[in-house]
């Protein structure tokens, strides 16, 4: 089988050409190309499908195999493969994902695609929820961008990022994740405040644990923080471990924009 890693501010997913390719189990799959050790090693599974409706369609899978609804850093190499590919011949797309069809507008640079700003369509955002975690009591803004996310904010140190540095994400992230208040498991965003139109986080995902960047989570952050106050509207960066995301959040129209980079690492069988 081909195969293509590609990363979005770090956050890779081995891609599938199924245009040309065809997988009769991607569940599994995903676990076995997932694994660092015997498999090619990322976060999960994207295929890249024909589809009646947009111009290609996402499937996508976390590293466990369970499926997901969307991925933002995995739409925008999705764009950059069917452009870079010659399947799509146009620097404005259409692509169906779980969550709707998203539409993307492609920055080119001799020929590739090397930015990509999408759509990511109507954000909804409700107030403030506690959650005892692990005996602690946490206060999470509670945003869908297609798939659930929980948004933490802690209290900076004096150091910017020391406390997202110092947070236990693998002893809180799991619980967070599989709380009963989200049957459906939840991704969750802790986040410091850089200043009013910057914000750092870190991100446990559902079926995939912490990752280097996530798209919707980013959406999700700058939509709470500026809910909150914490930022002002307008472009809000997102500093992520893998990298920077500009968003833009429309509130007359509830639309929300995320504009970063898509990459390819390397392409091989397996």
């Amino acid at each position: 089988m081909k195969f293509t890693k590609m990363q979005g501010c770090g956050n890779d997913y081995v891609y599938i050409n199924c245009f040309e390719e065809t997988v009769s189990n991607p569940s599994e799959l995903a676990v076995a190309v997932s694994d660092r050790h015997f498999g090619i090693g990322s976060d999960g599974l994207i295929l890249i499908k024909p589809s009646k409706s947009a111009d290609c369609e996402m499937e996508m899978y976390n590293a466990d195999g369970s499926l997901g609804a969307m991925c933002g850093n995995g739409i925008r190499c999705v764009a950059k493969y069917v452009y870079d590919n010659g399947i799509v011949n146009k620097t404005k797309l259409t692509v169906a994902t779980g969550s709707g069809i998203k539409s993307l507008d492609l920055s080119v640079e001799n020929g590739k695609v090397s930015l990509v700003r999408v759509d990511m369509g109507e954000l909804k955002a409700a107030g403030n929820v506690p959650l005892t975690v692990d005996g602690h009591e946490f206060s999470f803004t509670a945003v869908s961008v297609g798939n659930p996310h929980a948004v933490v904010f802690l209290e900076s140190k004096r150091t910017p990022g020391e406390a997202l540095e110092m947070l236990p994400i693998e002893k809180i992230g799991p619980v967070f994740e599989k709380n009963a208040a989200a049957p459906e498991r939840v991704n969750t965003e802790f986040v410091e405040v850089v200043d009013e139109h910057t914000l750092m986080m870190r991100v446990w995902e559902r079926g995939s644990g912490e990752t280097l960047a996530c798209g919707t989570g980013a959406c999700a952050v700058a939509a709470a923080g500026i809910l909150t106050g914490r930022v002002k509207e307008g472009p809000v960066k997102v500093q992520l471990r893998g990298g920077n995301l500009c968003i833009e959040w429309d509130r007359t129209t509830g639309h929300v924009f995320m504009t970063g980079p898509a990459v390819t690492v390397f392409c091989g069988e397996f």
